[in-house]
């Protein structure tokens, strides 16, 4: 890796950061209490499918590891249960063993914000609102184009996974594990060796993100198998989880979810984190304190719903440029 300087991206630069301070205006008109929350933490929330960046903190004999955190959720939570109300963040987060691309970096910012007594349809709401503000900020009206393309936030165009995947990749039992292994067999997928959840990444980035968000509008999409829950709510009456993605051009942006105690249960919460531990350890990742009093955190949090947009990306298609480092000045690769 080397240190990368390229002034000619100035111009996306300062778009750029006109971006981020109309979030900051948006957020305070909207009521959500801003939040500086740390980068580094003692311990973290075990997630099997991402690898973190470890480091420790010394003085005289005392050792204690440290870890970059992935995002600020195990911090706004905290603070959401402790009862601080609508909050955000916009942070600096990491990821480990991730490419280099041009929609990756292993060092990146996040939006995160919470909304309580909310459902992830109103933080959309509230999201479609801040992109409709700074398209106008931007460039006066309430549209951008994008490589091209001219993209309206008039609405969202939405689209439940089971719809998504029956229509893009023609797999109609997506939320049925043994059908959907069968039915992805009979449509040429190759399904031995693979779990449920490793096919369904393969076939959901391959047959059908390409189509989200390419007919004039951002797209929703919704309704996630109960195998991709992470920390959001799940419908036992649907058997899905009420979590949602959004997509301009074929990129995400953002992944929001409704968080509840409601069915939340101390001995599944632990036993999921049990579970993302082991899969680390068999995996091969890096060993890190699971942060245990989370379990906790979630048990008492309010009825809510949050989001975390990644900015380099809304920037990248704001700004209409072709990669997140044609908007930096200074960036590593």
């Amino acid at each position: 890796m080397q240190i990368k300087t390229d002034i000619h991206n100035k111009e996306a630069h300062h778009k750029y950061l006109r971006i981020c301070r109309k979030i900051h205006i948006f957020m305070e008109k909207k009521g959500y209490t801003q939040v500086d929350v740390p980068v580094l933490s003692p311990s973290l929330i075990p997630e099997s499918y991402l690898e973190v960046f470890e480091t420790e903190f010394y003085f005289s004999n005392k050792k204690e590891k440290l870890y970059l955190t992935p995002s600020p959720e195990l911090f706004l939570k905290r603070l959401i249960a402790k009862g601080i109300g609508n909050c955000y963040a916009m942070t600096k987060s990491f990821r480990n063993s991730e490419p280099f691309s041009s929609r990756h970096a292993s060092e990146f910012t996040l939006l995160e914000f919470y909304k309580v007594k909310a459902d992830y349809m109103d933080i959309a709401k509230d999201t479609l609102e801040m992109m409709r503000s700074i398209a106008q900020t931007l460039y006066g009206k309430n549209e951008i184009t994008y490589q091209n393309k001219k993209v309206s936030f008039a609405k969202w165009e939405k689209i439940t996974v089971t719809e998504a995947f029956d229509q893009y990749a023609g797999i109609s039992n997506v939320l049925d594990e043994e059908r959907f292994l069968h039915d992805a067999k009979q449509k040429g997928y190759v399904v031995d060796g693979f779990s449920y959840v490793d096919l369904w990444s393969q076939i959901y980035t391959q047959d059908v993100e390409p189509y989200l968000g390419v007919n004039g509008f951002p797209t929703i999409i919704y309704e996630y198998p109960p195998q991709l829950a992470a920390t959001a709510q799940l419908d036992t009456k649907k058997g899905v989880v009420e979590r949602l993605e959004f997509y301009i051009e074929g990129i995400e942006l953002g992944n929001c979810g409704n968080a509840s105690t409601k069915t939340t249960n101390r001995k599944d919460e632990e036993k999921r984190m049990d579970t993302e531990i082991e899969l680390r350890k068999k995996m091969g990742k890096i060993s890190y304190k699971a942060d245990k009093e989370f379990v906790d955190v979630l048990l008492h949090m309010p009825a809510c719903a949050g989001i975390a947009i990644g900015l380099e990306r809304l920037g990248m298609v704001f700004t209409n440029v072709n990669t997140i480092r044609d908007l930096k000045l200074v960036y590593i690769e």
